[in-house]
């Protein structure tokens, strides 16, 4: 197999989740900053131009971050990071989705659209006018999230998930984009600070 990677929140999530389930995997670096995914022959690849991507000994090719992290999941050997029963992994799932929609898309596209829009108005449809909204939203969802995290270790209660670590990598992108946690979200802060606790977090 050959991996994907480049700078950026996505690609380490997937590094993160490889470094917790023992994973190794060959890597081929893509210059996001200077386009490459988004020019032959990255296109062939990946032809939505994103990153990370996995390209299977078969030839397949497997994107999205969720996609990737639980292919990968099930086939090494060791403790599951998605469930080891349907009700564990529909939970994570749940949890996951959750953060995806409700936090991480209006983060990320609060960065694409104000800080990041010199690098992306010609990639992608940009809309300057709604970054702050995009924010706030983002905002809102933690203070939310906080609440329901009350007295658990990790998202799911006692077990370390995807869930845990696709929060992780994007908040440590919040804080570079002008986009930190609130301090006074304890739960989601203490959350953060296990996490970046593990050996993983260096990945």
């Amino acid at each position: 197999m050959l991996l994907y990677n480049s700078i950026g929140p996505n690609p380490r999530v997937v590094r993160i989740f490889m470094a917790e389930r023992g994973i190794e995997i060959p890597r081929q670096e893509v210059d996001l900053r200077g386009g490459e995914n988004r020019r032959e022959p990255f296109l062939k690849v990946n032809p939505a131009g994103q990153l990370p991507a996995l390209r299977l000994d078969d030839g397949t090719v497997i994107t999205e971050v969720t996609a990737i992290c639980e292919y990968l999941d099930e086939i090494a050997p060791g403790p599951s990071l998605i469930g080891a029963t349907p009700k564990e992994r529909a939970e994570t799932r749940m949890w996951t989705r959750r953060i995806d929609l409700n936090i991480v898309e209006p983060m990320a596209n609060g960065f694409r659209f104000a800080e990041g829009l010199k690098l992306f108005q010609n990639r992608i449809r940009c809309i300057p006018q709604a970054a702050d909204d995009l924010k706030r939203t983002a905002q809102e969802k933690l203070a939310w999230l906080d609440g329901l995290i009350e007295g658990r270790e990790w998202i799911c209660g006692d077990r370390l998930t995807l869930a845990d670590i696709f929060l992780f990598a994007f908040l440590d992108f919040g804080a570079q984009v002008g986009q930190p946690v609130s301090p006074g979200l304890r739960n989601v802060t203490a959350h953060h600070a296990r996490m970046k606790a593990r050996p993983s977090a260096a990945a």
